[in-house]
């Protein structure tokens, strides 16, 4: 049995924007500002503004988890801050346990691509198109996840190769497969 504890989830991918060095340092943006992703949500800037302070002040750090499962966290989030593009997210995954490794390898050879938000929504409206303008969220965790919903964002890794590239296009193949499927 699964536990609802109300979170809610928004992937990113990023191209250039989130690299892989030292076979475990990662850094880039785990969220962009003013992108529709596929369910209609929209993160404003500074949605995340009086999260990222609560979570200072208490002494409490963003958890870093592998396909938000909160039994697997995977590394360290050393900084978290939002800039005028989105969320920017610097960390370490941690080599010495063993999914931390097994993330690391896949994030290397591009099998996974994603970023991944786990939060509550504390403020939110609609705007005149249907999209859901989230104006202040409750951050959580980011996780390094398989599938994105904001497929214009994609996540390179140090070293990729012709395989890689091919790998991300095959990805990209089943995501419009499965968006034709449900009627996106």
């Amino acid at each position: 049995m699964s536990l609802d504890y109300g979170l809610e989830t928004k992937f990113c991918r990023l191209d250039a924007d989130v690299a892989l060095t030292d076979g475990c340092r990662i850094e880039g943006y785990a969220s962009l500002f003013g992108l529709a992703d596929q369910g209609g949500d929209v993160v404003t800037a500074g949605a995340y503004r009086r999260s990222l302070d609560r979570l200072k002040e208490a002494g409490r750090a963003v958890k870093m988890l592998w396909q938000h499962d909160p039994a697997q966290p995977i590394g360290v989030w050393d900084e978290i801050a939002e800039d005028a593009r989105g969320l920017k997210v610097k960390g370490r995954i941690l080599t010495e346990v063993e999914k931390g490794r097994e993330a690391a390898a896949l994030l290397a050879a591009g099998a996974i691509d994603g970023l991944s938000i786990g939060y509550r929504t504390v403020t939110a409206e609609r705007d005149a198109k249907g999209q859901r303008l989230l104006r202040e969220v409750e951050l959580w965790e980011v996780s390094l996840v398989t599938f994105p919903m904001l497929p214009e964002a994609r996540v390179a890794a140090k070293g990729d190769t012709p395989a890689d590239a091919v790998l991300r296009e095959l990805a990209a193949a089943f995501e419009d497969a499965r968006r034709m499927l449900v009627g996106d």
